[in-house]
């Protein structure tokens, strides 16, 4: 299936977090102060004039990643009119904005598409999951060393480095729920997805806990049962005295800086209701709980919104490894193509993602939070069509990055709009093409920062944060 190996990559350089409160190693996220200090300055030299009023409209993010590759003939972009071996079996609905149709398996989107912009036009040329996601998640190819260090930084992680965020909360946070069963986890191999070579200080808070189960939480931000509030405190102190005499080391010392900055977030986090209450889904109304949908990803989406409302830069919330080994999983559809899409993948996404748009509009976030529906490519125009390694079975479809949809809401973005168009087989742009970095550069600015700005890299190097251009239709 063309997957990148890197099988020890995690245990080398992602210990548990709660091993950093209890023993002091490294490994939690957080922003050192000489990096925050710089990321302020950064942030200061790059923003553009007031006068755009496109520029900055969004103050946060939620990335909902759709890991697999959603066929988008059978999701935002059908062709009723199409052979019966490309259309395939579903059928086009009407929606709420006359003139845009989407498939009947979306029927609550469907009465939402006011709010979104439906983008029929992405195109790249990579076919191979965990590399493809790298130009989604950064607008930029995966590096030619094949290593994600070596990766350019997701869009969450410039945030950070740009100083984003408020409160004891992290900037940047990746939901990822581990299921309990023997599908591959493929997103841990997923390219883009970390700070690349900005380094492990702006990695997100990665949680791969599943938010649906009884008991959820998220075990870094509570205290060991045996340390009492008490000791807690006598910790605290005697960490501050210590690192008093430190201080003008640590501003000279970005890894001694790093330890500094994560044990005193760790602790803010601790000490916080707003970063404990943040993940504690319980105190959400059942009603609202159900009507993201009971189930791993609708929570992660949950989750998402909590995150955001609380002042989180990004998060990003992807698929779940779900499905059935060896037959279908993720969205990565080569058999049982309309049987998973109908039954298992669409329903829960359209529930969820409608139910963002509801719950960010209620409590009037929908205008400041960017909302991004995608997956890293689509499927082949034909039904049973080979065009990767994996290939397909005669009722499913391949990889297939030429042509696919991305969806976007909120965080001024005009919605009721489809902006480019496939041809008639949904194989390659018709219209107004949209590689990823485009999309990457619309988000950048969007949320304020200019694309074409520089970040530095750990050795000092000038590096243009997206080389792509904004789609200023896409925005209000």
């Amino acid at each position: 299936m063309n997957h990148t190996a890197c099988p020890n990559y995690f245990s080398a350089v992602r210990p548990n977090r709660r091993e950093v409160l209890r023993a002091g190693s490294l490994g939690l996220f957080g922003l050192s102060l000489r990096g925050l200090l710089k990321g302020r300055s950064v942030t200061a030299a790059e923003a553009q004039p007031a006068a755009d009023p496109t520029f900055g409209r969004a103050k946060s993010c939620i990335l909902l990643f759709m890991w697999g590759g959603p066929a988008q003939q059978e999701t935002w972009d059908l062709k009723p009119d199409a052979p019966a071996e490309i259309r395939g079996e579903f059928k086009p609905i009407a929606t709420r904005v006359p003139g845009i149709h989407i498939s009947e398996y979306f029927p609550q989107l469907a009465q939402r598409t006011d709010k979104l912009a439906i983008v029929r036009s992405m195109t790249h040329g990579n076919v191979d999951h965990t590399t493809a996601t790298s130009f989604l998640l950064t607008g930029q190819p995966p590096p030619p060393d094949g290593k994600l260090r070596s990766d350019w930084p997701h869009i969450g992680a410039v945030l950070a480095r740009l100083g984003r965020g408020q409160g004891p909360l992290p900037p940047f946070v990746s939901m990822r729920p581990k299921l309990e069963n023997e599908v591959p986890r493929f997103v841990e191999q997923s390219h883009g997805q970390f700070a690349g070579w900005l380094g492990q200080t702006y990695d997100p808070l990665t949680i791969d806990a599943d938010p649906s189960r009884a008991g959820y939480h998220v075990g870094d931000f509570e205290l060991p049962p045996e340390i009492s509030v008490g000791r807690f405190e006598e910790r605290r102190r005697l960490l501050s005295d210590i690192n008093a005499p430190l201080r003008r080391r640590l501003e000279r010392d970005d890894a001694l800086g790093v330890i500094d900055s994560q044990y005193r977030k760790a602790f803010e986090l601790l000490d916080s209701t707003t970063g404990g209450d943040a993940f504690d889904l319980e105190r959400e109304a059942p009603e609202l709980r159900d009507r993201y949908g009971r189930n791993p990803h609708g929570q992660s989406v949950l989750q998402a919104r909590r995150l955001v409302e609380r002042g989180v830069p990004l998060v990003t919330v992807f698929w779940p490894n779900d499905g059935q080994k060896n037959v279908s999983v993720y969205w990565d559809t080569h058999n049982r193509n309309f049987v998973d899409l109908r039954e298992r993948l669409m329903p829960p996404a359209d529930q969820a993602f409608s139910a963002l748009l509801d719950d960010l509009s209620a409590r009037n976030l929908l205008d400041e939070t960017l909302v991004i529906w995608t997956g890293e490519f689509g499927r082949t125009p034909r039904v049973g069509q080979r065009n990767s390694d994996a290939g397909a079975g005669r009722d499913g479809r391949d990889h297939w990055p030429g042509c696919f949809t991305t969806v976007l809401a909120g965080g001024g973005v005009r919605g009721g709009q489809v902006y480019g168009a496939s041809d008639r087989y949904a194989a390659y742009p018709a219209l107004d093409p949209v590689p990823p970095a485009d999309l990457v550069a619309t988000v950048y600015h969007a949320l304020g920062v200019d694309p074409h700005g520089l970040l530095h890299d750990q050795q000092g190097r000038p590096l243009t944060i997206c080389p792509g251009t904004p789609v200023r239709r896409l925005l209000s």
